[in-house]
């Protein structure tokens, strides 16, 4: 199979296993967001396989496929307002030289879509956030969160770089 038959049939695989994820994290009354975390991982898969640009296809492809198919519209939002770029933005990134400018930039990006989660979200935060420190706390929380995922996200792509992808 020559390079660009590989890289469209991988790119619609893994478009397709996203959707499939999300369509269960939908329909699951619990682990919606681990479920939705787990289909960036395809995204992730993408990068590493055929590189950047098919990552970008790939949360293209299925963010809109998503919108468009899964019922209820927590998972897609959450994919596409976060996790479904996530592996693009952490692949460049983690190509700046210093640790400390990896994370800020990481940090950045998270609290960007953070913000822009609560704004397009208010109503849900409204009774979180009315007190005087319900934002900082928002905040707070959030990021170590986030910093514990981007750890672990880490820890599963290293796995399977160093299991999966070194083996064809």
């Amino acid at each position: 199979m020559n390079n660009k038959t590989r890289t469209i049939t991988l790119s619609a695989l893994f478009s397709a296993l996203c959707v499939v994820s999300l369509y269960i994290a939908s329909v699951l009354p619990t682990g919606q967001l681990g479920i939705t975390a787990l289909a960036s991982l395809f995204v992730a898969a993408a990068v590493v396989e055929t590189g950047l640009g098919s990552g970008v296809s790939v949360f293209i492809i299925s963010s809109a496929l998503s919108v468009l198919m899964v019922p209820v519209k927590t998972a897609p939002f959450l994919y596409v307002m976060f996790f479904g770029y996530y592996p693009v933005v952490k692949n460049l990134v983690e190509r700046i030289g210093r640790i400390a400018l990896q994370w800020l930039g990481k940090l950045i990006i998270f609290n960007a879509s953070l913000t822009l989660a609560f704004f397009a979200l208010k109503e849900l935060f409204i009774a979180f956030t009315s007190r005087s420190y319900g934002n900082a706390l928002l905040y707070i929380a959030g990021n170590a969160v986030f910093i514990l995922f981007d750890f672990g996200y880490s820890k599963v792509i290293l796995f399977y770089m160093e299991r999966i992808h070194k083996r064809k």
